[in-house]
């Protein structure tokens, strides 16, 4: 997950082709559906009270609003939404990682 984040979000990437920025959305999208429910099972363990069951939680809201978003209609949009997602798919990792879930 992180290393096709990565890919738009690391200091020294380039700019992806059009085909090649969608393959990423599409991607990154598909890591998200896997993400999400995983996260929110293992959040779900967790006491209401706890720290990290609540930012999981706002992460994963986050998430679905990005998912909601259009994909735009010129290229620089569809850039701006793409890195959107990758930091999504970014911080998901992250939370995944922090409640130790499969992804």
């Amino acid at each position: 997950m992180r290393e096709t984040a990565s890919l738009l979000l690391a200091p020294e990437a380039d700019e992806p082709a059009p085909g090649e920025l969608e393959t990423l959305r599409q991607a990154l999208t598909g890591m998200m559906h896997v993400a999400i429910p995983e996260i929110e099972a293992a959040a779900g363990r967790l006491p209401e009270n706890d720290v990290p069951r609540a930012c999981a939680l706002a992460c994963i809201g986050e998430a679905r609003m990005r998912l909601r978003l259009p994909p735009g209609e010129t290229f620089e949009r569809q850039l701006v939404l793409t890195k959107k997602l990758a930091r999504s798919v970014r911080a998901l990792a992250d939370h995944c990682q922090t409640l130790d879930c499969a992804s």
